[in-house]
Formats: structure tokens, C-alpha cells, sequence
């Protein structure tokens, strides 16, 4: 049984960075296979952020491509995406999630792609 849990969320001024954290326990790492970042605001679908798969290679949506960059450290089966030059707009609760199965690069964004589902962090950014 996979269970994931994000951490590292909070308020942060605009133009500040957060480093988040998502544990994966029960996770054995699979070629081909993700973990998925993901991130929902009040009154929205919940949106792909980024995925990393588990020999490395890392995809970003445009809206954080080159703020926010993913990191994972195997040993500990922790996921880091760090969060640089926030925006108002990256408020919302952070997702973290694994991969049903391996992925194609265009498949990568979609939600209902993944499964073992965080409860989730805020990030609030204010002006």
C-alpha cells in the first residue's frame, strides 16, 4: 500500500520560494513509471504541475517552467519540488501522486493518470 504525504506548505510573499516535500511509503521505484506534482485552487480543477519519472527525467507546465524545479531522492522516497519567484496565481493546495501506469510524456498531465493520492499542502502567495 503506497501512502503519500506533502508537507512544507505556507504563506509566502510574492516573489519568495517554498521547498515542498512529498514521502512515498510503500513505493518501489519502477522504470517508466511517475510521480506527479499537482495543484488545485478554490473554484478549479486540480492542474498538472510537473512529473519526474523514476530514472529522472522531469516535465513542467509552461506556467512554472524555469520557477520550479523537482528533485527525488530515492533512498528516502521523498519527492522536492522547490518553488521559486511565487505568484499570487500558485496559490492552492499541492497534490503529490503516483503514476497508474507508465506513462507516455503526453499522458503525463492527466489527473486521472494517477493514483495514491497526499492529502494535500497550501500554498498561499500574497501581494
Amino acid at each position: 500500500q503506497v501512502h503519500l504525504v506533502e508537507s512544507g506548505g505556507g504563506s509566502v510573499q510574492a516573489g519568495g520560494s517554498l521547498r515542498l516535500s512529498c514521502e512515498a511509503s510503500g513505493y518501489e521505484y519502477s522504470s517508466g513509471y511517475w510521480m506527479g506534482w499537482f495543484r488545485q485552487a478554490p473554484g478549479k480543477e486540480r492542474e498538472w504541475v510537473a512529473s519526474i519519472r523514476s530514472n529522472g527525467p522531469t516535465f513542467y507546465n509552461d506556467s512554472v517552467k524555469g520557477r520550479f524545479t523537482i528533485s527525488q531522492d530515492k533512498v528516502k522516497k521523498t519527492l522536492y519540488p522547490q518553488m521559486e519567484s511565487l505568484m499570487t496565481e500558485d496559490t492552492a493546495v499541492y497534490y503529490c501522486a503516483t503514476s497508474r501506469w507508465e506513462l507516455t510524456t503526453t499522458e503525463i498531465l492527466r489527473v486521472d493518470l494517477y493514483k495514491n493520492w497526499g492529502q494535500g499542502t497550501q500554498v498561499t502567495v500574497s501581494s
